[in-house]
């Protein structure tokens, strides 16, 4: 099973606007993403996201590239910047298809942490937004291990 994990595109500044949409920058950076994955032949079955906006457009792009029919989940609690990971990591071992999940940081570092090391320090990755890492899940042990990371920077070139 392959799990991707990527912190929404850049979003507007809170002052500017409370609902935080995606700035041009953050949906060309998702834009270049989906790009990407959908050349690499990557298809998710599950997609999960945090319904914030900066989440649910960065998602709703990402599907369209790699999720035409995914069973989509919208996690208003569990996903949020300061949520703790332990449900989510629960309900992952679970998992049987290849699955998306476009958070929020520090969550996503801490999820990360806690699926790979099994502790969600020291942060293995700082997301930052666009950002994608790509987990494999191990059959036979159920270990997660990184299998890929891709920065907006790397994209845009």
């Amino acid at each position: 099973m392959q799990l991707y994990l990527v912190q929404h595109g850049e979003a507007v500044l809170e002052t500017v606007d409370p609902d935080r949409p995606l700035t041009e920058t953050g949906r060309a950076d998702i834009r270049h993403l989906a790009d990407f994955l959908a050349h690499a032949g990557v298809r998710v079955g599950r997609v999960v996201h945090s319904g914030k906006r900066r989440a649910s457009d960065s998602a709703a792009m990402l599907i369209g590239a790699i999720g035409a029919g995914a069973v989509v989940e919208v996690m208003e609690r569990g996903l949020l910047p300061k949520d703790s990971p332990e449900y989510l990591v629960d309900a992952a071992v679970s998992w049987q298809e290849d699955t998306l999940l476009v958070g929020h940081q520090p969550f996503l570092s801490r999820f990360l942490s806690r699926l790979v090391l099994g502790k969600e320090h020291p942060t293995l990755v700082d997301f930052t937004p666009g950002t994608l890492v790509g987990l494999t899940r191990r059959p036979a042990t159920g270990a997660w291990f990184v299998a890929c990371m891709l920065s907006p920077e790397l994209l845009r070139r």
